[in-house]
């Protein structure tokens, strides 16, 4: 994917990223910008695009769900995104899980265009490629029997709140 591949030392430096002039004449030092950074704005940059309703898998999403319970923490926002970053270029892959009636590659390229802002803009690197896979559509179709179980518990809703209405108040006394 990237010029690199797979980045197998976490820190690589990224000191000339996506042009050479990240750090032209310093000589101060390296710059490095770990695959889970990259990670982190990708998702980030994705969940913004309207028309997605989750990132991941079956297994991704399954798995984040028992982190984000076990830690009672926040969502992953890396659940669905995979980077190889190198020197001066990286590489990611998004799956994601559309929702019904969005035209999908019209979705695509408003993520890909999304990421490779994002990720060129905060790291200096060059987005080489964003690949999106699609691994769901989100619906809100409900069955028969789902509606009419949905019906049954909003009519005893509405009931308890009439009665609640017309339930009579106690007249405050006057001394």
């Amino acid at each position: 994917m990237a010029d690199n591949a797979k980045n197998t030392a976490k820190n690589t430096p990224a000191t000339q990223a996506g042009s050479d002039s990240a750090n032209k004449g310093t000589g101060h030092g390296h710059t490095s910008i770990d695959d889970s950074v990259v990670s982190k704005i990708a998702g980030i940059a994705t969940r913004e695009v309207s028309g997605v309703y989750d990132l991941g898998g079956g297994i991704d999403r399954f798995a984040g769900s028992v982190r984000e319970f076990v830690s009672g923490g926040s969502a992953n926002v890396s659940q669905g995104i995979a980077v190889e970053v190198g020197e001066r270029q990286a590489a990611v892959d998004v799956t994601i899980i559309a929702e019904y009636g969005v035209a999908i590659h019209e979705l695509a390229e408003a993520i890909r265009q999304n990421v490779i802002s994002s990720v060129e803009r905060m790291t200096g690197l060059e987005v080489t490629e964003v690949n999106v896979d699609v691994s769901d559509v989100h619906t809100d179709y409900q069955t028969p029997q789902e509606r009419e179980e949905e019906a049954a518990k909003q009519r005893e809703e509405q009931r308890k709140a009439i009665a609640a209405a017309n339930e009579p108040k106690e007249q405050p006394r006057v001394q």
